[in-house]
Parts: C-alpha cells; sequence; structure tokens
C-alpha cells in the first residue's frame, strides 16, 4: 500500500494537478486541510481524498505531520500542492514498493529506509538550472514508521531514523509561476523567521544589525548569483538571489517591529 499525504491552505490553483500526478500511484491519499476558504477541500475529495480539517498554523510542517501520522501504506510520499510527481519517480516508488512486497522483510542496516527526492523549481516561468536551486534534494519518500518532522522550521528536512538513498525522476515544484506568488511566501516565511528570533530571545543589537543588514545578505546573494552559478538562468537567477538575499534584513527589521510592539 501507497500513501500520498498533504497539508493544504488555499491550494486550488495547484491541488488537482498534483493529484492527478499520483492518482495512479497512490492506494489512499491524506489531505489535512489548514482553514482553507476556497474550492482545496473540494477538489481534494474529487480525487477520493480522506480529508482531515484542522487550523491553520504558521508552521505548516505541523499540518504535515499530521498527514504523516495518518498514513497507513508501507511507503508514504509526503507532497505539497504545487508539486508534480513525473513518470520516472512515479516508476521508481512503485518498484520500490514492489519490491518490499516481494521481500516482505524490515529493512536491513544497508537498505534505505528513506530516499532523497531532486527536485526542478519552476521560478518566473521556467525551471531554475542554477542557484543553489536543482537538484535541490528533499527527503520525501520513506517506508512508513522511519522518519518524522522536526516542525521547528519552514525549510527543514525529515528527520530519518536509518539509512537514505536517491530516487529516480523528480518532483517539478511550481512554487513561484508569478512574482505575487513568490511576495505572499516571502512575507509568510520572514514573520515566521522573525517570530522565531523573537522567540529565542535574540538580541537586535548593534553586532546583528551589521550582520543582518549587511553581512548576510551580500553572503547569500554572493553565494547564490555567483558560486552557485545563478547567473546561468539570467534574470531568474538575478531576481532569486536577490530576494533570497532580502530575506535577512526583512526579517531583522519585522523583529525590531515586534519587539517594539511587545514591550511599547
Amino acid at each position: 500500500m501507497i500513501s500520498v499525504v498533504l497539508a493544504t491552505h488555499n491550494e486550488e490553483l495547484n491541488l488537482a494537478r498534483c493529484l492527478k500526478s499520483v492518482k495512479d500511484l497512490a492506494d489512499e491519499i491524506i489531505v489535512v486541510d489548514g482553514e482553507s476558504t476556497d474550492n482545496t477541500v473540494k477538489i481534494a475529495k474529487k480525487f477520493n481524498a480522506t480529508v482531515i480539517s484542522t487550523t491553520n498554523k504558521s508552521n505548516f510542517h505541523i499540518n504535515k505531520q499530521m498527514a504523516m501520522d495518518k498514513a497507513k501504506g508501507e511507503l508514504v510520499l509526503q507532497l505539497d500542492a504545487d508539486e508534480v510527481v513525473d513518470q520516472e519517480l512515479k516508476e521508481f516508488i512503485i518498484n520500490e514498493h514492489q519490491s518490499r512486497l516481494i521481500k516482505k522483510t524490515k529493512p536491513v542496516n544497508s537498505q534505505p529506509v528513506a530516499w532523497w527526492l531532486k527536485r526542478k523549481n519552476y521560478f518566473l516561468g521556467a525551471f531554475l538550472k542554477k542557484g543553489g536551486q536543482y537538484p535541490d534534494p528533499v527527503i520525501r519518500l520513506y517506508i512508513n514508521g522511519f522518519a518524522r518532522l522536526p516542525q521547528e522550521n519552514v525549510h527543514e528536512q525529515m528527520s530519518v531514523n536509518g539509512e537514505l538513498g536517491w530516487a529516480d525522476g523528480h518532483l517539478l515544484h511550481y512554487s513561484n509561476p508569478r512574482f505575487k506568488d513568490y511576495l505572499r511566501k516571502f512575507k509568510t516565511y520572514t514573520t515566521f523567521e522573525a517570530k522565531r528570533l523573537q522567540k529565542n530571545n535574540f538580541q537586535p543589537n548593534f553586532i546583528n544589525l551589521t550582520q543582518y543588514l549587511f553581512i548576510k545578505p551580500l553572503i547569500t546573494f554572493f553565494k547564490l548569483f555567483i558560486r552557485h552559478k545563478g547567473f546561468v538562468d539570467l534574470h531568474r537567477g538575478f531576481i532569486f538571489a536577490f530576494m533570497s538575499a532580502l530575506h535577512h534584513p526583512t526579517t531583522f527589521i519585522k523583529l525590531v517591529k515586534l519587539n517594539s510592539a511587545h514591550h511599547p
């Protein structure tokens, strides 16, 4: 049995494309929905998904883990609604599942219990080739019971109890087809990070101001655009590197505002 699990919030523009790519792969589809106000739940039910309604949390990995906990399959594939499974990856998952059914044994030390999936990221009209955005490996496929999300950060990887392997094929990630999509996520991520820093008593002093307003942005831009050859993606590579660098000062400014509101 193969389980596909997702957490969603207002994903009517993406969800059908995602679920269509796994409808002949999944024995069960579980969608944990965080207070969607569009047609997300209706679309999920069209694909015979089990829908679990909950609150929309700032760290959506909490809802992802909720979906993972409900999975009954021997193999579990965790997806985001803006991702698509290509044919090669689909065949890898099916073959891996069939192989385990034939063996009917638990994985030994040398066998993987989870797999890195290579991901292609769509940004402003094309898939990025460089800038640290390919192959952009993510742990999304695992044997049930061997992986969990720490639920501490929006960009974390799964914690795996065992060996990791590499899957064939790709996830096609349609995260930012329009710039306004990127800006919406930019706002969400920087706000989450500012709140995380405040919770950890991070102090916005002069040294940290210098780090977040100058040093970190310069390092990030250089790393993505020069070291990782983001320039190969031309204007898309420049915009991605520039906006990634802008995360740091934006987060810092939001932290200062949060602290000011907390201590008027």
